[in-house]
This record gives structure tokens, C-alpha cells and sequence, in this order.
């Protein structure tokens, strides 16, 4: 029995379960109705966009422009993580977008060839979906690490230039607040796989399994999936926190302010006072 489809008609209804946050937030004065439905609205709309270019891509399925999209797709992810990081996205945007781009193709190339062992490493239905999930499932871990990395060293820069002082080299003096940043990026994944299965069936094995699959298929790809998150959230936060090392830091191992989002804001505010 493959999947059942779900008509327009019959999706409408699942929005009226909307109206339980909306009466909450009513009652309770949460604000959170206007952005829950503005989010609402462009979900659907990029669901809908994508949905279409999906249909043209796994027609085509050139391999030249699968992999073009994997580009489009890390371009975004690595918005999405340096928006949040404190961290001004024209200063490391580029080493950071090396580091996704190498680390979900390796993990993805590796997946097709080893685990999956498909025969055109570079098919659309695999190629993408895998990517996207690895970056969407990934993303979290990697917005943690490299926020908390960057904004614990300026936090804490008079212990951070003490530990220079002693002699420590820039490795050295980084490596406490690197082990801790890469434990942080791990924790949601970490956890996720703990409960995994008794608390929580995930998304892609409830999709192989409505998609007609049996559940120990979907088990299988769900394993891979879910390791395969690990190494890509570990492998980003390390991999783009060394290489931005040199950007952030100068010569002599201190953390460069100007790198920062709020860097000409607090100046603004030392000269007024």
C-alpha cells in the first residue's frame, strides 16, 4: 500500500489546530500570534516553491545542478547560523561556508557510495534529501557551537589574554572553550538519539514508512541518518571555528572586537560617556 494522499481540501483542516496557541496566547498574553502566522505563511508558501522545483530537479536529475542546489542550500544554512552567532557574516562568511559545503558533501558522497552504494552518487532523491536533512537536523548544534565559542572568549577575554600572558599560544589558550562549544553542539543530537524510537519517531523514519516502506527500512535509514548528524554538527563547529581563527584573531592570539555584530555599537557608547 503506498502513501495515502491527502487532499487541499482536507489539509485546511489541520490549520484549525492553529487555533490552540492562538487561544492560549489570547489568554495569557504570550504575543505570540503575529509571528506564529506570519511563520505559518512562509512555511507553506516555501514548502509550496519548493515542493514544484523538487518535481523539476528529480526529473532532470542533472548532476550538475544537484549539486549547484547542495551550494544554494549551504549558502542559506550558513546565513541562518552566522545571523545568530554575534558574529558580522561579511568577516567569516566565506571560511564558514567552506567548512558546511566540505563536510555535508564528504558526509553525503560517503553515504551514497558506502552505506547506500548507489550506482550515480550524484541522483537527486538522495543527493538532496540527504543534504537536507543533514543541514537541517545539524543546524542547531552548529549555531550553539559557534555562538558560544566566539561570545565565551570575549566574555571572558581578561582570563583568555592572562592564559596568553603565561605563554599559551593562540591553540592553546583556545582549546578549553573549543571542548566546550563542540559538547554544547552535540547535546541536542546527543539527546535526540537517547530517546530516539521509545519517545519520539522521527521525521524521516515516519516518511519512509508512510511513503510504503517497511519499518525496518526506515530503521535502517534512521541510523544512518541520525550518526550521520553527529559527524556533520562536530565536523561544522570545529572545522569553522579553526577556520576562522585567523580572521577573528590577530597575530599575537587576542580576539579581534570588530568582528563582532555589536562591535561599533559598544564604541558608540564609550565615547558618549
Amino acid at each position: 500500500m503506498g502513501i495515502i494522499d491527502i487532499a487541499f481540501s482536507s489539509l485546511f483542516f489541520s490549520f484549525f489546530l492553529l487555533g490552540i496557541p492562538i487561544l492560549l496566547s489570547l489568554k495569557y498574553g504570550f504575543g505570540i500570534i503575529k509571528p506564529l502566522l506570519f511563520a505559518v505563511f512562509r512555511m507553506c508558501i516555501q514548502l509550496i516553491l519548493i515542493g514544484i522545483f523538487l518535481k523539476y530537479l528529480f526529473h532532470w536529475n542533472n548532476s550538475l545542478i544537484n549539486v549547484c542546489w547542495i551550494i544554494v542550500m549551504v549558502t542559506v544554512a550558513v546565513f541562518s547560523v552566522l545571523k545568530d552567532s554575534a558574529l558580522k557574516i561579511k568577516k567569516v562568511f566565506f571560511p564558514v561556508f567552506i567548512s558546511f559545503l566540505i563536510t555535508i558533501f564528504s558526509v553525503v558522497v560517503y553515504l551514497n557510495i558506502m552505506v547506500i552504494k548507489l550506482t550515480n552518487i550524484f541522483d537527486a532523491k538522495y543527493l538532496i534529501i540527504l543534504s537536507g536533512m543533514l543541514l537541517g537536523s545539524s543546524l542547531r548544534g552548529s549555531i550553539i557551537g559557534i555562538s558560544h565559542f566566539y561570545k565565551s572568549i570575549k566574555k571572558d577575554s581578561k582570563r583568555f589574554l592572562y592564559v596568553l600572558s603565561l605563554g599559551a599560544d593562540r591553540n592553546e589558550a583556545i582549546l578549553p572553550y573549543l571542548k566546550e562549544s563542540v559538547q554544547l553542539a552535540l547535546k541536542p543530537s546527543i539527546a535526540t538519539m537517547a530517546t530516539i524510537g521509545i519517545v519520539a519517531l522521527p521525521g524521516m523514519m515516519t516518511g519512509v514508512i508512510l511513503g510504503g516502506a517497511s519499518p525496518l527500512v526506515a530503521i535502517k535509514y534512521q541510523i544512518m541518518i541520525m550518526v550521520s548528524v553527529v559527524a556533520c554538527a562536530s565536523s561544522t563547529v570545529i572545522l569553522s571555528i579553526l577556520m576562522t581563527l585567523k580572521i577573528c584573531f590577530n597575530k599575537y592570539g587576542i580576539l579581534q572586537m570588530e568582528v563582532f555584530t555589536d562591535f561599533g555599537k559598544n564604541n558608540g557608547k564609550k565615547r558618549n560617556t
